[in-house]
């Protein structure tokens, strides 16, 4: 019974005195971030629209050490100067030193991002390094160009959206989602009037991706259950591509209110018509001399007012000059909400 006392002792005395020993933290690997060498800090660079879809500009990179061997890649992301790429557009990758990127599509991306063509505008480049092993990306420092884009007509990606409302026809480009910020989130107003009020989310304009819904929980299956809207109206719809979610929004039914209409300013007179070639509302009506909006939901929480075609929320009123019969469209389009007014 001594032995056994005398035994646990001199254990307990080895693990106080073993748990006293200095315990070494494991190293830490230092990484280095791939930077940009060419083109150099400073620089300006004037976009040309002839041949930009053929010409491309080579980004210098140097190496990115991750602290150990494997196969790295690099992503040159640009992003609005002083955004802090928050939402940072991919415009080429290599496993190499040098990045290619095509012309055209970084035009597009400065664009997307607020530049103005023809006026000479600074926009943030990065590099993000990539390793085939179980590590983090790791960035470059942030390189500031001043760069000139071209006139052109920003191509925002796309989803597309076919439906009983449009034909169930996935190649109709008018019917489509918009991810202005090239970041895979698209967003867009669907308008069903009629029908079985069903629709589905695509990838391309074709069959070979859709996405549906098979518990109508909010997420997104390929080849899944039809999207479904209990009533008729226009919805906006966002979609994360990346999360596979999505959301519709309330239910709108838009109108024209106002002194030129039939209902004055107290009762909408319904946009009815869908026009899927060009994916906006229609209407044709006879109008008085006077004002009028545009309403949804017969009350003024959302309302647009403008002129010369362009619309804002809240806008002045739009004038009707002479009585007669008009022909008007209501558009929500990637950037803004316009219209057509057409006297017949």
């Amino acid at each position: 019974m001594k032995t056994r006392n005398l035994l646990s002792g001199v254990a307990l005395m080895a693990t106080v005195i073993w748990g006293c020993q200095p315990y070494d933290m494991p190293p830490i690997i230092p990484q280095t971030g791939s930077s940009i060498s060419s083109p150099a800090a400073g620089t300006s660079i004037v976009l040309e629209k002839d041949g930009a879809d053929e010409n491309s500009i080579d980004f210098t990179v140097t190496a990115a050490d991750f602290g150990t061997t494997g196969t790295v890649r690099y992503i040159l992301e640009v992003d609005a100067a002083g955004a802090q790429f928050a939402a940072p557009v991919a415009l080429g990758e290599s496993d190499s030193n040098i990045i290619s990127v095509n012309v055209a599509e970084l035009n597009e991306a400065l664009l997307g991002k607020g530049l103005e063509f023809g006026v000479a505008g600074q926009a943030d480049f990065r590099v993000k390094a990539t390793i085939n092993l179980p590590l983090n990306p790791i960035y470059g420092e942030t390189l500031t160009l001043t760069v000139t884009p071209y006139d052109a007509t920003v191509a925002f990606p796309v989803m597309y959206v076919p439906g009983d409302y449009q034909g169930w026809d996935p190649s109709n480009e008018a019917t489509v989602l918009y991810s202005v910020n090239f970041d895979n989130k698209f967003k867009g107003y669907v308008h069903i009037l009629g029908g079985s009020r069903e629709f589905k989310v695509n990838e391309t304009n074709s069959w070979d991706i859709n996405y549906g819904d098979n518990g109508a929980d909010g997420s997104l299956e390929r080849d899944g259950s039809n999207l479904k809207v209990a009533a008729d109206g226009t919805y906006e719809l966002n979609v994360d591509l990346a999360a596979k979610t999505y959301t519709i929004g309330e239910v709108k039914r838009w109108g024209i209110v106002g002194s030129a209409t039939a209902g004055g300013w107290d009762t909408d007179t319904p946009m009815d018509v869908f026009d899927k070639t060009t994916n906006s509302l229609k209407i044709t009506t006879d109008l008085k001399a006077g004002e009028f909006k545009f309403r949804a939901n017969n009350n003024w929480d959302n309302n647009f007012g403008g002129g010369n075609g362009e619309l804002t929320g809240g806008g002045p009123n739009i004038a009707i000059a002479a009585d007669g019969n008009y022909t008007i469209t209501l558009n929500f389009g990637a950037e803004a909400v316009t219209y057509t007014l057409t006297k017949n």
